[in-house]
């Protein structure tokens, strides 16, 4: 029989002998950060299906099973290149169970047009930037896997992009599970800055390696200063066995501009929470994504568009191929707070189930407390066009390969806006297979 797991008591211990380990230490604003939300989570615990926002995705597997969290590795540089994206270029930097790994990474932007440093070196090195930014819009008061990870996140990338510079080759974060011999466990926090008319691309990109259970648990917090462009994409292509709890929080200031792709391929269980506060005037949010669950995969989103000043605009749009017995959750909240008039807000999530064992729950949110707004919203779930599949059946195509060209053609209106081409053309490599295009 398997031993029964207190994964909250085990966290407990841990927190309480890294406390006793710092010595002096522990006094430090930094470490005080993460003692308060240690206590935060121990307030709030794991989330169930009785909490509104988990009511479709229940965590009671993840949190049956213990994990190595930060554990050693032997993924050697070897072993990377069977995992590289070709022709892709820019600062590539490895994390392998929530471990920066330098000597794994390559760096090619300046360091007067990006700075990049792991947390605590940044911390020491540049302590009133880092304060400035870091765990400034994290809610650990109200997300219990937001908590854990200040109270944990020892490991992560500090990056700040100064005032009027464009960064001209993309930051690309590859995050590595090793989990071949043990359950592995990765806690890391990515803290972006960008400061005035500074303009920044990268992505963050997930990789599981063996059959044991993994468990990330990452927070990216994004700073969007004034007239700023960032482009921030997410690919998930992970094991049946891995668990994802993924929370993006991102603050725009005036005349900045956020995009944002999000696209999940594979995956045991993968919760991501892109939260955009929109805090100043005249500023674009666009937010896209694609999900593709098949087997028993079970895939979540959950997105805020949260309008706090006049006259800013967001777009979204979400989209899901359901196969097997997946499950696919959306859900969505646009907030136009008093303030914010003239908000032009739209939302749109479509989806196609394949399978009848298959299923998807939607639940588009409109919360308005503001007359002079444009605001819509919308979820379709339904089955295949069958004018059109007959259409290509009619010409010779075999039904399989027809339904496969149809739903490659509904993933690409996502895809698509993917702006660093590597990896807009190793993703659409990937759905090719998923969809059984590439025999």
């Amino acid at each position: 029989m398997k031993e029964t797991i207190d994964l909250k008591e085990l966290l407990s211990s841990r927190f309480a002998a890294q406390e006793s380990a710092i010595n002096g230490a522990a006094a430090s604003d930094f470490f005080q950060q993460r003692k308060a939300a240690f206590h935060w989570f121990g307030h709030l615990g794991f989330p169930t299906p009785k909490h509104e926002e988990w009511k479709y995705s229940n965590v009671r597997n993840l949190i049956s099973e213990s994990y190595a969290f930060n554990a050693g590795h032997e993924v050697t540089p070897e072993l990377l290149e069977t995992l590289q994206i070709p022709n892709l270029e820019g600062n590539i930097l490895y994390f392998v169970n929530g471990t920066y790994q330098p000597r794994l990474s390559t760096l090619v932007s300046p360091p007067g047009q990006v700075l990049i440093l792991p947390l605590q070196e940044a911390a020491q090195s540049h302590p009133d930037l880092f304060k400035a930014y870091y765990n400034t819009l994290a809610k650990n008061e109200k997300e219990a896997f937001t908590a854990l990870n200040t109270a944990f996140s020892s490991e992560g990338l500090f990056i700040h992009i100064p005032d009027n510079t464009v960064v001209e080759q993309p930051v690309i974060l590859r995050f590595i599970s090793d989990a071949r011999k043990q359950n592995s466990g990765a806690q890391t926090r990515v803290v972006v800055a960008a400061g005035r008319n500074a303009q920044f691309k990268m992505a963050e990109a997930f990789r599981t390696l063996g059959e044991e259970r993994s468990f990330t648990n990452i927070v990216t917090e994004i700073h969007v200063g004034e007239e700023a462009y960032v482009e921030y994409y997410k690919v998930q292509n992970e094991t049946d066995n891995a668990y994802h709890i993924g929370t993006t929080q991102v603050r725009m200031r005036d005349r900045s501009h956020f995009y944002a792709a999000t696209v999940s391929l594979n995956g045991g269980f993968i919760r991501n929470n892109l939260n955009i506060e929109i805090d100043g005037q005249f500023c674009d949010a666009h937010m896209y994504g694609l999900y593709a669950p098949n087997g028993r995969q079970h895939i979540d989103n959950h997105t805020l568009a949260d309008h706090r000043q006049p006259n800013s605009f967001s777009n979204e749009l979400y989209k899901g191929v359901l196969r097997d017995q997946s499950v696919g959750v959306f859900n969505g909240k646009v907030f136009v707070r008093p303030d914010a008039q003239k908000t032009n807000a739209y939302q749109s999530c479509k989806n196609v189930v394949l399978s009848p064992g298959a299923k998807m729950n939607t639940k588009p949110q409109l919360e308005i407390y503001a007359d002079d707004v444009k605001c819509s919203h919308g979820t379709t779930t339904g089955q295949l066009d069958e004018e059109a599949l007959f259409y290509l059946r009619s010409r010779g195509i075999p039904k399989s390969e027809a339904m496969g060209l149809l739903m490659f053609a509904f993933c690409e209106d996502v895809i698509s806006q993917i702006r660093i081409d590597p990896i807009r053309h190793y993703l659409e490599g990937v759905i090719a297979e998923k969809l059984n295009l590439t025999q």
